[in-house]
């Protein structure tokens, strides 16, 4: 299970996990949002993660407040991809300058990148809102999960030198 701002590199370290275990990769952009940057509605949506998280292997990508602890349930393994506000930021400046106007691989077709002040507030808040939620969550599966914190890309490439090669075990 990988969280973290957006921005962070979350899509990039899950497809890297991907082509190093070939174990099914999940986004959870392209579940949650439909044509248009329409929403999932709430019992939709927490229906979609259930059973996507029920599989036997995963990695799954992405955050949405209201159906992590459905993830952490089946995780064996949570990285929180704990970057700093300003690199979260300028990634996504990046990332929409770069493919404004295109859909990106871990978003629906119809769902082109573009600018949204209020994603980029959510990112601007990310670390005072929502992150202390996040690790008190992760802090309750301490001993029962392995808990990894990545702040910087040589801490995520260091992580993706050393991860098991190990395509058998369970959900990631």
């Amino acid at each position: 299970m990988i969280i973290g701002c957006c921005g962070a590199g979350k899509s990039t370290l899950s497809r890297k996990l991907h082509q190093q275990t070939q174990l099914p990769l999940i986004h959870l952009d392209q579940y949650y949002w439909k044509d248009g940057w329409v929403e999932s509605e709430k019992e939709e949506w927490e229906a979609s993660v259930t059973a996507l998280a029920a599989k036997d292997q995963w990695i799954i990508d992405g955050n949405y407040n209201g159906t992590v602890d459905i993830r952490l349930k089946r995780a064996d393994t949570i990285v929180f991809m704990d970057y700093p506000t300003i690199i979260c930021l300028w990634r996504v400046i990046l990332r929409i300058l770069k493919n404004y106007g295109r859909a990106s691989a871990d978003l629906q077709k119809g769902c082109p990148e573009r600018f949204s002040l209020s994603f980029l507030l959510f990112g601007l808040h990310f670390r005072r809102d929502r992150r202390p939620t996040l690790l008190k969550k992760m802090e309750k599966w301490k001993g029962q999960k392995q808990l990894i914190i990545l702040q910087n890309d040589a801490a995520v490439s260091h992580f993706l030198d050393t991860f098991p090669l190990n395509n058998k075990q369970p959900q990631k």
